[in-house]
């Protein structure tokens, strides 16, 4: 499980948009837009950062 900070995310959109790109990266997605932050289970972290660093939301993995 890996845990990604996501700032820019607000909005019900972004967290479609985040779910979207990382759904095919990942076995499960879970958003929480109040603290902005992603959890994924499953696949490479580095993929995820960067698809979603391509639709515009830059992350970062949380300790």
């Amino acid at each position: 499980m890996t845990k990604l900070s996501v700032p820019d995310m607000s909005c019900g959109h972004c967290k479609a948009s985040v779910e979207a790109a990382l759904a095919p990266l990942a076995t499960h997605v879970s958003v929480d837009l109040a603290t902005r932050q992603v959890t994924v289970e499953g696949g490479d972290p580095a993929r995820q950062i960067s698809a979603l660093a391509a639709i515009g939301f830059p992350a970062q993995i949380l300790p």
